[in-house]
């Protein structure tokens, strides 16, 4: 299998910077460095799932922004979805915690598309998951691996957000359980067996999930990754897409100051390091452009294409599915038509909207 090819073209010139090499208003790089720039043939295969993230907790704040231990009992109410984090002694599960999931969502996915049968129990290699997800494999690393499945394991989440089209108000933790199932010499954890919880799990087997940009693990500020999955979700293909700075605050779930986070959303600005997306800000909204970027995922997957849907398709879509962001649910179309073969499509506007139909009638939003 030959490795992965890193895209880099963008159509846009005026939104096209080269964000890796961005400088921050520090003076540092405004990302990560890619830390493992040539592919190890030996897990090419892990390596070659693309990233994906569940549309939940893309939507709604379920991990800390907190870069130290936040014992805090987080709530969160909007649009009638309901969320209440209990944390553990060792504090919220985090957004770089998230990896972990991403990792896991990622690789189900993966077998799935190849036609394998998804299981809520996976077994990992820890050197795996820290190169996919660009981390140090250091003695670090592998520390800072163990504490993110022990918060994980130990959030308590109670919430009424749906599940492949169920609304359930129920409670349960991020991940079931999970344990070392072999170390190294070095006494390093090696082989790692943890099970999903039912919640998460029914999100994959839905494909309620969309592609993150492989710079998303590069991003050094908790809030970044957060604003990334908003902007993801909600501007998705589309040309824009704006939220007022009070409304993207709570989505985000962030607790500091409005005067500090209208500081940071004009630092993100300022370094226009976001993948996919350039973020302006004018008086109290911020508005998220598509850098054109994502069509470069067809270089990463050869056989990813996206059906046009005219106007008038995306019309009759709205209606047939009110309260949906009909944006997100042609993402989520594309990805169950690539996913399932790419059958011919005689008209790819009526195809859409009879998705959006049954969508809405399996699950409508009220």
């Amino acid at each position: 299998m030959k490795p992965r090819i890193k895209a880099t073209r963008q159509r846009n010139p005026e939104l096209a910077l080269t964000v890796s090499e961005t400088p921050n208003v520090d003076g540092r790089s405004a990302l990560l460095p890619e830390r493992y720039p040539t592919p190890d043939l030996f897990i090419c295969d892990v390596l070659d799932a693309i990233p994906k993230d569940d549309m939940a907790s893309m939507e709604h704040p379920i991990f800390s922004l907190a870069t130290k231990p936040d014992r805090r009992i987080f709530r969160y109410e909007h649009n009638g979805n309901t969320v209440e984090i209990v944390p553990s002694v060792k504090g919220l599960a985090t957004i770089h915690d998230k990896d972990i999931l991403i990792y896991c969502i990622s690789q189900l996915i993966a077998k799935m598309n190849q036609g394998e049968q998804p299981n809520r129990t996976l077994h990992l290699t820890a050197r795996d998951l820290l190169v996919w997800t660009n981390r140090q494999t250091d003695g670090d690393g592998y520390k800072r691996l163990r504490s993110a499945f022990e918060r994980l394991a130990g959030t308590r989440i109670t919430t009424n957000i749906k599940a492949d089209g169920e609304e359930i108000t129920e409670g349960f933790g991020l991940i079931n359980e999970w344990r070392i199932v072999r170390k190294t010499n070095s006494g390093q954890m090696s082989e790692i067996k943890v099970t999903l919880s039912e919640w998460l799990f029914r999100m994959i087997e839905g494909r309620s999930v969309l592609t993150l940009h492989r710079d998303y693990f590069r991003l050094r500020k908790p809030l970044e990754r957060r604003i990334y999955e908003i902007a993801r979700k909600h501007c998705g293909s589309q040309e824009k897409w704006g939220v007022s700075i009070e409304i993207l605050q709570k989505k985000t779930g962030a607790s500091s100051h409005i005067r500090v986070f209208r500081s940071m959303l004009r630092d993100l600005a300022i370094n226009n390091h976001l993948p996919d997306y350039a973020v302006e800000i004018s008086s109290n909204i911020v508005t998220f452009r598509n850098r054109e970027t994502m069509d470069t995922v067809k270089v990463i997957e050869p056989k990813l294409q996206k059906p046009f849907v005219d106007p008038e398709g995306f019309h009759d879509a709205r209606g047939i599915a009110p309260g949906y962001d009909i944006y997100a649910l042609y993402d989520e179309w594309v990805s169950w038509w690539n996913d399932s073969g790419q059958p011919e499509l005689q008209n790819p506007s009526a195809a859409f909207v009879g998705f959006c139909r049954n969508r809405h009638k399996r699950n409508p939003i009220r």
